[in-house]
């Protein structure tokens, strides 16, 4: 696979993942659908995120390091992506809770950042 069409896939994966949450958004009741509503919220909040985070730290990687192995960049992107969008995500759910301060978020951040930090140790 290369890497125009690893990218191409992720925009139509993400413009997906951005009507189904517009979708849900539009159609779901949270108190008539109950967990399924919220379930099917956060899953498409998280594919959403993850592709747009991708997209944009692959930009902003090949913005300034251009003379590195793009296939790095892909793998490296799409993994700080997805780590970004369970952040946020796990963010939501506790403010849903309503469990959400700032330390808890700053612990959030601080595990996301520590499994960025194992990752690129290995």
């Amino acid at each position: 696979m290369t890497v125009r069409s690893y990218l191409w896939g992720m925009r139509f994966s993400t413009l997906a993942a951005l009507a189904a949450l517009g979708a849900v958004v539009y159609y779901v009741d949270p108190i008539r659908d109950g967990l399924l509503g919220r379930a099917l919220f956060y899953i498409s909040l998280f594919f959403s995120i993850t592709g747009l985070a991708t997209l944009f730290l692959f930009w902003i990687r090949r913005r300034w390091n251009a003379n590195e192995v793009v296939y790095q960049n892909v793998g490296l992107s799409f993994r700080q992506g997805m780590l970004v969008a369970l952040a946020v995500s796990a963010m939501l759910i506790l403010q849903s809770f309503r469990l959400l301060l700032w330390w808890d978020a700053g612990i959030v951040i601080a595990g996301a950042l520590l499994v960025e930090l194992w990752f690129l140790s290995k």
